[in-house]
């Protein structure tokens, strides 16, 4: 079986990096190989049996793009990934492309290596309403090595309970709520603080899955699986975070959504209730 974390050349890279996000959803019988190629590939991305067990929850209204940045980091760096939801019908996305489940809340082990969470601001605010969510992720946080999430996914992990007394930080346009549930709001786009790790918001994915590898295996693996994604970014303008974009963008979008923002106030409100904390 091929090791990642040996070299390999530039035909392994290439097609590793083709069928990054795809192979960990596939069926079984969707995966037999069916010529000498495949089998070859198939080697490749077999999950060996210490493989860290990754726990990541899928819900409707989700950002897609929080989940398969680090979803292709962990299934590249072959990690045994389990997409976690309360049933096995497909869940809605931001961009229309449904996502399904291979986990019930009930079929991921008691114990798992990393439980992580992605954004979507609605659909967080449905999960910290949802006492079966809360529930699933405060018992398999309360005994995973790593508690993790991307984005608004923060706001579900404090509801849970999950980011009392720890620092963590969030999409920007909710991060200021994070203290209100027990939380120190760092403003940075990815945050450790012991045994939890939280990045920003959407994009901040990438980069959060690669600083989750390097815990996982070491640097030089993800380093290595840096370089297979080509993972080089050099965005066209500089308005990615509010100092970037300045008062007055900040400002006409944050004005568009009142009804939202009031859906995200209450949820926090809720939760802060359930978990003891004063307003």
């Amino acid at each position: 079986m091929t090791d990642l974390t040996a070299p390999f050349d530039r035909r392994q890279m290439l097609a590793l990096a083709a069928i990054g996000g795809a192979a960990a959803a596939l069926p079984a019988s969707a995966q037999t190989p069916t010529d000498p190629g495949a089998q070859h590939m198939g080697d490749m991305m077999a999950i060996p049996a210490d493989a860290p067990k990754i726990a990541m929850l899928v819900y409707p209204k989700m950002v897609a793009l929080d989940l398969i940045g680090p979803l292709t980091v962990f299934n590249i760096l072959r990690c045994n990934v389990m997409l976690v939801w309360k049933d096995k019908v497909p869940v809605s996305t931001d961009v229309r492309l449904p996502i399904t489940a291979t986990h019930t809340f009930d079929e991921v082990p008691t114990n798992v290596d990393v439980l992580f969470v992605p954004g979507g601001r609605m659909g967080t605010v449905d999960c910290m309403n949802d006492p079966a969510v809360m529930a699933f992720l405060a018992d398999r946080g309360s005994r995973a090595k790593w508690v993790t999430s991307v984005c608004t996914g923060s706001l579900a992990l404090a509801a849970a309970g999950l980011l009392k007394g720890y620092n963590a930080t969030s999409h920007w346009q909710v991060a200021d709520l994070l203290p209100r549930m027990g939380a120190r709001h760092v403003d940075k786009r990815v945050v450790i603080d012991r045994n939890r790790m939280t990045g920003g918001g959407v994009t901040a994915g990438i980069d959060f899955g690669l600083t989750l590898a390097a815990h996982l295996k070491d640097e030089e693996a993800a380093r290595r699986v840096q370089l297979i994604i080509e993972y080089a970014p050099e965005p066209p303008f500089r308005n990615g975070t509010p100092q970037e974009a300045g008062p007055k963008r900040v400002a006409e979008l944050t004005g568009r959504t009142p009804w939202m923002d009031a859906q995200v106030d209450a949820a926090v409100n809720a939760a802060a209730k359930r978990l003891g904390i004063a307003a």
